[in-house]
């Protein structure tokens, strides 16, 4: 993950911190590998404890919002605690990577 990979999530982790309490945030996919090119968009994965219409409405916003400061798409995977945990959602391969592989900001 390159330097400025690194500081934008820092940077989005910031800004959602003062929205939504975060449980778990991390980066994956090919920039966290190091294999991204210019085009390709920063995967954001979120664990937060619950989520409705309005918090999922604001994290979208910011995540826009830092994007679109930093000419950059961000793709951001938004899970609650219960799903990851409870459902079988915890045994699909997704989230199954993320745990292994990304890199948590």
């Amino acid at each position: 993950m390159t330097p400025l990979d690194m500081a934008i999530a820092r940077e989005l982790k910031r800004r959602l911190s003062t929205t939504v309490e975060l449980l778990d945030f991390k980066v994956f996919g090919s920039r966290a590998r190091g294999s991204g090119d210019d085009y390709s968009d920063l995967d954001i994965f979120l664990e937060v404890e619950s989520l409705d219409r309005e918090k999922r409405e604001k994290i979208e916003d910011i995540v826009w919002e830092v994007g679109f400061e930093n000419h950059l798409v961000i793709s951001p995977l938004i899970f609650t605690r219960y799903e990851i945990e409870e459902t079988a959602l915890r045994s699909s391969p997704i989230v199954q990577s993320i745990a292994e592989e990304g890199i948590r900001i």
